[in-house]
């Protein structure tokens, strides 16, 4: 089991973006996007999963949360490294 977060900054902070992917064997089964809100299944397995995550107020407040918490907190160690795009 595998997971990767991503934070994705639109115009500075103004519009962040969270992506958590979850992988098993190399196979992305479940996905957790800001914008959506809430966890996707891209597998049988993963739609299993997504379900029973969605479910959990505790886990999608925490989710959810996680954009300020993580991305936000972290963008001026991000930013070195990050490519501008106009």
């Amino acid at each position: 089991w595998m997971a990767k977060f991503e934070c994705h900054f639109i115009n500075g902070t103004e519009k962040v973006r969270l992506v958590v992917r979850g992988f098993y064997n190399r196979e992305e089964l479940v996905r957790f996007d800001s914008d959506v809100g809430r966890y996707v299944g891209l597998t049988p397995y993963g739609e299993k999963q997504a379900r029973n995550l969605n479910s959990d107020p505790a886990e999608m407040e925490r989710r959810r949360a996680e954009v300020d918490t993580y991305c936000r907190h972290n963008y001026k160690v991000f930013t070195p490294f990050s490519v501008e795009r106009r």
